[in-house]
């Protein structure tokens, strides 16, 4: 079996690593675009294109079950990907945890990326589930491209002016970037202890177990990881070695192709 994540870099790890630990056997390839990254930023249309030929790419080297562990991606692409697919491959988005968020907490701040901050989706999410809590949208300025540097001076700083931004009586926290999580435990250090984290990757991985249990192959898969880099296999960018994630993927057993 093997399943195929989508991300312009590394947020698509935090999904891949709890995916790696629920389904071991599972063969995963994990397709990044640095080439063009971050994807925030580009024309609708071109993430469109982009996305939706990465996903043809993954069926192409036999992806049965197609994953968009990234907001933009499933806000922009993922509805096009799902109907050049077909019914016959199941495609998994990701959406921000603010709806769980808001069924515990009254005062909830979301960082995110700044595109996704000012985005008409997010204000959907915000009204849809959390209008009748206290809600504060934290543009998070260049954490996700800091992350997927391994800049730890940059990553800092970032985390620093969103702390700054987030006000001091919140109860809780969306992590509406999925790079975020892998510096979870530098974020949740410069926090309040009260504060409660939520974010995406682990429901994503929990939908996506149970997409391929629907899909039911008769190959289970033998653990193995590949990389593609905007279209070029490869291997997992350095960077990714930094976070605990990064290393359960690179030393989980199996056969690796890096």
């Amino acid at each position: 079996m093997i399943v195929a994540l989508i991300d312009s870099g590394l947020g698509m790890v935090p999904t891949a690593a709890r995916l790696r630990s629920l389904r071991p056997e599972l063969d995963l390839v994990l397709m990044m675009d640095p080439d063009n990254a971050p994807w925030g930023p580009k024309p609708d249309r071109w993430v469109i294109d982009r996305v939706v030929g990465t996903a043809q790419h993954a069926v192409d080297l036999g992806a049965e079950v197609v994953v968009l562990p990234c907001n933009t991606a499933s806000v922009t692409a993922l509805s096009h990907v799902r109907a050049a697919l077909g019914d016959s491959v199941p495609v998994v988005g990701t959406v921000p945890a603010i709806k769980p968020a808001a069924a515990v907490s009254d005062r909830i701040a979301i960082w995110a990326t700044a595109a996704t901050t000012a985005s008409a989706y997010q204000a959907r999410l915000i009204e849809d589930f959390a209008s009748h809590r206290t809600v504060t949208s934290v543009a998070c300025h260049g954490l996700a491209d800091a992350i997927d540097r391994g800049d730890a001076t940059c990553i800092s700083a970032a985390i620093t002016a969103a702390v700054a931004s987030t006000p001091d009586d919140v109860e809780s926290i969306v992590m509406g970037c999925t790079h975020y999580p892998l510096v979870l435990d530098e974020i949740v250090a410069k926090l309040p202890t009260r504060v409660t984290m939520f974010d995406s990757a682990e429901a994503v991985a929990n939908q996506t177990v149970r997409r391929v249990d629907e899909v039911g192959s008769a190959v289970s898969g033998t653990g193995r990881v590949s990389v593609w880099l905007s279209g070029v296999e490869g291997e997992l960018p350095a960077s990714a070695q930094r976070y605990r994630e990064g290393q359960l993927l690179l030393d989980s057993a199996g056969v690796h192709r890096f």
